[in-house]
């Protein structure tokens, strides 16, 4: 995921930001417990498309070995 692009984007639920998980390739909103897929480089920002975060994944994107995006 381009660090420009992820620097922008923020969850279009809650407007927080989003934490990049490159092993799933999705951006995962702690706040709002939802994770958006990333198709082809291409992140789908639907609330429709994001996959619900369990209670155990919902935790702080540190906490969950997720790394932050990189400071622009």
């Amino acid at each position: 995921m381009d660090p420009d692009i992820l620097a922008v984007l923020v969850c279009p639920v809650t407007r927080q930001p989003l934490v990049f998980d490159a092993e799933r390739q999705e951006l995962v909103s702690p706040a709002a417990r939802l994770a958006f897929p990333v198709r082809d480089g291409i992140p789908v920002m639907l609330e429709d498309e994001a996959r619900p975060l369990g209670p155990a994944l919902a935790m702080p994107a540190a906490a969950a070995g997720i790394s932050p995006p990189p400071a622009a």
